[in-house]
């Protein structure tokens, strides 16, 4: 009997689930939160506005410093005038602005930087990295939302939880987060535009990951709906991705006040966050913690890769995630692992999966080639069991990933919100069919 003692409730409800051991799960699967919202319009803050200057909007100074948290404005022109206090260390000026101008995302404030609508001590700084020193003298205005560009399509969603400030959404496998050269077109954020009425955005070219991902460091940073080509200006949506292949809860972002705040929690790891796995192997200890930072493959430039021993550098940075697992498939040719993640860097878990030397079953880019997954599994299993393990590795289209649970701090209400989401059919399908293989199952 498989023990249950020491993974996350929402694996608990996953693998308590009839739907687990039946070929398929039934239509639009999902367990929500059950709280229940109510919003009310947050208090507006008396805010000053100031002459002079080519945008209209509020000025905020050291002796008028307004929170503008819980207030959904645009943004649009508002004016900061500040000093650097004593002891704030080496700060980089965009982050310092963001933590002045609460709800605003740093995306937002790096484009007004870019547009020459910053100066520090009288000077034009166009450069977001530059650090400020104390007695800096800072004078910033916000940019204007640029026009949008891009198109809004009507594609099925499965929409999780919706309020006037969150999206949840189970992205099925094979979409594409948002647009990226080669995927204009029938990406999530498309749909999302359409579902939530908005204008067409516009998308800056970014080198691709074998996935039609985009490559930053961080699967969370600025992520936004809409940055435009020129860089001009970011407003909210996308706070976090998954991979074109994998499926499972994702959280979307209606204002910008949301999107800064959800981007936090992400910055902080207080994010909750649970994805299940498909394995080909199984680890030689059956849970741990695996600590090695991930940067780009020196010999590989699609992918990313875990680098022993390399410090947070422009070479790779840390990179935390702690697995255990679930269940031992096909006497051992394969497992089913929950992760939790710690960090959220590009591809993490594929890559510490792969340092493991478990790829994931279909992850040809990180190692879990059909060939490969094949031969372990025949060295597993009975000769009678091949004609059909051939069958089966032959339909793997995508790596075997879900992510099982999300929980955050609602942006308005404070409330811890979680969700749960079981894999879709083809996940499930392989899980039963590995199972029938002479599978044998740990017991905590």
């Amino acid at each position: 009997m498989l023990s249950l003692s020491g993974l996350s409730s929402s694996t608990k409800a996953f693998l308590s689930s009839p739907s687990l051991f039946l070929f398929f799960l039934p239509p639009n699967p999902r367990i929500s939160a059950s709280s229940s919202f109510s919003f009310q319009s947050p208090p507006r803050i008396p805010i000053s506005f100031r002459a002079g200057s080519s945008f209209t909007g509020a000025s905020i100074s050291d002796r008028n410093e307004e929170v503008l948290a819980g207030v959904r404005p645009n943004f649009a022109g508002v004016r900061l005038e500040a000093t650097v206090a004593v002891d704030s260390g080496k700060v980089r000026l965009d982050s310092w602005i963001s933590s002045r101008v609460s709800g605003i995302s740093r995306a937002r404030v790096q484009s007004s930087i870019r547009l020459g609508l910053v100066r520090v001590n009288g000077q034009v700084v166009d450069k977001v990295s530059q650090n400020v020193k104390t007695g800096d003298k800072i004078d910033c205005t916000i940019s204007e939302l640029q026009p949008l560009k891009a198109e809004a399509e009507d594609i099925p969603l499965e929409i999780v939880h919706e309020d006037d400030s969150v999206l949840v959404v189970n992205k099925p496998p094979h979409m594409v987060v948002h647009p990226a050269p080669g995927n204009a077109k029938g990406t999530l954020v498309n749909g999302i535009l359409h579902h939530c009425s908005l204008p067409t955005i516009a998308f800056s070219h970014q080198e691709s990951l074998s996935d039609d991902e985009d490559t930053c460091d961080d699967e969370f940073r600025g992520m936004s709906m809409d940055a435009s080509i020129s860089g001009a200006s970011v407003r909210p949506g996308i706070v976090h991705r998954l991979d074109k292949g994998t499926s499972g809860l994702l959280v979307v972002a209606k204002d910008e006040h949301s999107h800064a705040h959800l981007s936090e929690q992400f910055k902080l790891h207080t994010i909750h966050r649970v994805y299940v796995s498909l394995t080909s192997g199984v680890p030689s200890q059956l849970s741990g913690h695996i600590e090695v930072p991930i940067g780009r493959d020196p010999n590989n430039r699609i992918r990313m890769a875990a680098i022993p021993g390399a410090t947070n550098s422009k070479r790779a940075r840390h990179a935390a995630s702690r697995y255990k697992v679930i269940e031992i498939l096909a006497a051992g040719g394969s497992a089913l692992v929950e992760w939790r993640l710690e960090t959220g860097r590009t591809h993490q878990i594929r890559a510490h999966a792969k340092y493991l030397g478990i790829p994931l079953l279909g992850d040809e880019v990180y190692g879990g080639a059909k060939s490969m997954a094949l031969s372990l599994l025949r060295s597993k299993t009975p000769s009678s069991c091949h004609g059909q393990l051939s069958k089966l590795v032959s339909g793997f289209k995508r790596p075997c990933l879900h992510a099982l649970a999300l929980g955050f701090t609602h942006p308005y209400t404070k409330k811890n919100i979680q969700f749960t989401c079981p894999p879709p059919a083809d996940f499930t399908e392989i899980l039963s069919q590995l199972r029938k293989f002479g599978d044998v199952k740990h017991s905590a």
